[in-house]
């Protein structure tokens, strides 16, 4: 092998089943191992290739040529087939190959293609061999005889990066038929696709992966302070959980929740979970989750720390499901683990010079060599600017977010400049809040330098986006054109520089669109800025809420559609901004935007059975009706309202006092006479209160009412309900004949 070759075919090579063959024949096991290793490396050797290293029960190994990768593998499967093991039985050994460009460095290899290559092979079974379609490209023609590649279709690997083209290695006299691979698709989960792959803590992922691993603890609370990364290891080691739970892993966003109702809601959304019209949230989660097995990431937790005793309520009720959480604080709750997520391992400091050997093997120097590359292709950390690397990460404190942000920077500057401006920035940004973590005034100091950098177009955009729970670059777009005074035209160049800048990140896929999200801590830093222009924040916070009561909007009255599940999945994907936008309208006491809305997300609501927030909802516009002049208008308003309230309350506590008071309330201020349509539902209501408590005689004459109301209004659909109300309790009450024909009619005109 060619030593300055750095496009290599890389092998990688695990012992399935090893764990349970050391507790099983602890002394066969050294000797058998020997063996496995001995014929692993002549294989790799015979071939052609080099063994890199151990790694556990399996070695990797660089090629060339990628025929010779081939060869090796065959030969090290067909010798392991023929091998008399003894005690534990055959060894079987898993295999999967990759190609592509890396650093060599002091005889190991880095970069994003050797961690593709070692996911391919977790995706393998025993006995199994696996390459990527980057492989089989340079396999054309060079495969020995009788040997062929099966196609086994796209499959996400477990390093969340994009997906990969897989094929088998097929030989006659070798195993075709295999399990599915353990890839990301086997067991359901929504865990979301990365950009990158993941670097660094490597002791800690293997440290939660075992606390994972036991069972032993099923409430895990990942802590630290924004910017440590506490997502990503959260996603990664929930992605190497996938085979362990037959029902999924499921990642649930909770950054726009405040309260454990709607939080819980928000679990249920994302699992699939059907709504209950009787129990509150929680209770409908126990009853779907029982029986179930299943991983729930639950991000930013932080913002709901009340959560907490429902979350212990929940693992007590279903002991089969494990909850992995990411927060700033603790849940301090019964049975919670919490395992702090430092920042990135940092070189050794010394007095001397700072050599490659060891800047590299630091995370903090190795995840801003990754993220420098991909800015720049031809970077690399070299003898030249290792020292203004290090110092970087360093001053940055190893917190990974910092160091992206300022890797970003490498398009615009060379390290030695880089690191000039970081060091003249941070004396200046000195004296932050000082009850903050020394870190996070570096964080933020950090993201203040990084917004001196940004045009003034980019630094309005990402204080207009601030403002958003997410959003498609269409719903961006809209929002800006209704700010003229944000002086930004054509959206697009930006909100892509943003994106390059990670200041904005493009990775979350909803019902087959990408969305733009936005860290906790940078939004918190834009919204600051953008409140420091009130005319300006003013603005964008009333465009935000005119668009989206827009896109409410078109939704209103097609809940009755039969594409239903379609209609809530939309409602759903935009429910955080549609309830900014009635946060905003209520705090402007605007009751025409707050109608507008009122029927969309009471709606949605009311499907999803999530009569708690219905009631809010109720609550808040009957607030703001309490403040505006009485007008025709107003009491049609609180009819309608008071009837949404009394039904949201029947739906969570049943006909109690209160439901009665309000519906009586609204008959009070419905007048007489055929008033519909405020007066019809109200009489409706409260027909069915009577009829639930037996008294049907004033059912009956309700039901008299609201015939002559909808024979007035000549309306098949009034007609339809009133001979239904009119018919049920007379037959309850006073002669079931005269009752039936008025059930008759119902159903003819309903028909």
């Amino acid at each position: 092998m060619a030593g300055d070759t750095t496009t290599l075919t890389y092998l990688f090579s695990d012992l399935e089943g090893s764990t349970r063959l050391w507790e099983q024949h602890p002394e066969s096991m050294h000797d058998a191992l020997a063996r496995h290793d001995t014929i692993l490396r002549e294989a790799v050797e015979d071939a052609g290739g080099s063994v890199v290293k151990t790694t556990g029960d399996g070695l990797m190994a660089a090629f060339d040529d990628a025929s010779a990768a081939v060869t090796a593998s065959l030969r090290a499967q067909r010798a392991l087939r023929d091998e008399p093991w003894g005690e534990t039985g055959p060894l079987r050994v898993r295999i999967g190959m990759h190609i592509g460009e890396s650093q060599p460095r002091a005889g190991d290899f880095y970069g994003s293609d050797v961690n593709r290559a070692a996911r391919v092979m977790a995706a393998a079974h025993g006995g199994q061999i696996l390459l990527t379609a980057a492989v089989a490209e340079r396999l054309r023609g060079a495969l020995p005889d009788s040997v062929g590649l099966r196609g086994l279709g796209s499959h996400r690997l477990k390093d969340l990066a994009g997906p990969a083209e897989l094929l088998q290695v097929t030989a006659p006299d070798l195993g075709h038929d295999f399990p599915p691979l353990n890839t990301l698709d086997a067991r359901p989960n929504n865990l979301p696709t990365q950009a990158s792959a993941f670097l660094g803590r490597d002791d800690v992922l293997e440290q939660l992966e075992e606390i994972l691993d036991t069972g032993k603890t099923r409430l895990v609370t990942l802590t630290g302070p924004g910017g440590t990364g506490k997502t990503r290891l959260a996603l990664q080691a929930a992605a190497a959980q996938i085979d362990r739970h037959r029902d999924g892993v499921f990642f649930v966003d909770l950054s726009a929740e405040r309260d454990p109702r709607p939080a819980f809601a928000a679990i249920i959304r994302t699992v699939g979970i059907g709504a209950s019209a009787e129990d509150p949230p929680l209770e409908v989660l126990k009853s779907g989750l029982e029986g179930s097995e299943l991983l729930l990431v639950l991000d930013n937790l932080e913002q709901v720390t009340a959560i907490g005793p429902g979350l212990v309520e929940l693992l007590a009720h279903c002991p089969d499901v494990t909850i992995l959480g990411t927060s700033r604080e603790a849940l301090r709750v019964r049975g919670e683990q919490l395992l702090p997520t430092p920042p990135l391992s940092l070189p050794m400091s010394n007095d001397g010079a700072v050599t490659v050997k060891g800047a590299v093997e630091s995370e903090a120097v190795r995840l801003f060599e990754e993220r420098a590359s991909e800015i720049r292709p031809d970077f690399a950390i070299t003898e030249d600017n290792v020292a203004d690397v290090v110092a970087i990460c360093r001053r940055l404190d190893g917190l990974p977010l910092a160091i992206e942000l300022a890797a970003a920077r490498i398009n615009l500057f060379g390290v030695d400049e880089l690191r000039t401006r970081l060091a003249e920035r941070f004396d200046v940004l000195k004296g932050g809040a000082r009850d903050l973590p020394e870190r996070q005034q570096t964080l933020r100091s950090t993201i203040e330098w990084s917004d001196d950098l940004l045009s003034e177009e980019e630094r309005r955009i990402l204080w207009l986006f601030s403002v958003f729970v997410g959003a498609r670059v269409a719903d961006v777009e809209a929002t800006a054109e209704r700010v003229p005074t944000l002086g930004v035209g054509d959206v697009l160049e930006p909100l892509g520089s943003l994106v390059d800048k990670s200041l904005l990140r493009n990775t979350v896929e909803v019902s087959g669109q990408r969305r733009l999200t936005m860290l906790q801590t940078i939004r918190a830093y834009a919204s600051e800025q953008l409140a420091a222009h009130p005319d300006l924040a003013a603005a964008v916070r009333r465009a935000h809420a005119e668009h989206y009561t827009a896109v409410a909007n078109q939704w209103r009255g097609q809940l009755a559609r039969k594409d239903r599940e379609a209609v809530l999945a939309a409602l759903s994907d935009e429910l955080g901004n549609i309830r900014a936008a009635w946060d905003h309208w209520v705090e402007e006491q605007d009751v025409v935007r707050l109608n507008e809305l009122i029927e969309p997300l009471w709606g949605y609501h009311d499907a999803k059975g999530e009569y708690g927030a219905a009631v809010e909802l109720a609550n808040d516009l009957l607030a703001v009706l309490e403040i505006q002049p009485e007008t025709p208008e107003r009491i049609r308003d609180e009819i309608a309202l008071e009837m949404s309230l009394a039904r949201s309350l029947i739906a969570v506590h049943g006909y109690t006092a209160e439901v009665e008071r309000k519906i009586r309330e609204a008959v009070e201020r419905s007048g007489s006479g055929p008033r519909t349509p405020q007066r019809f539902p109200v009489l409706r209501s409260l027909a069915t209160l009577h009829l639930l408590r037996m008294e049907f005689e004033d059912a009956t004459a309700i039901g008299r009412e609201l015939l002559d109301i909808a024979e007035e209004q000549g309306d098949r659909a009034l007609l339809s309900e009133a001979h239904l109300v009119y018919g049920l309790n007379t037959s309850f009450g006073e002669d079931l004949e005269e009752g039936l024909g008025h059930l008759d009619r119902s159903i003819e005109l309903f028909d």
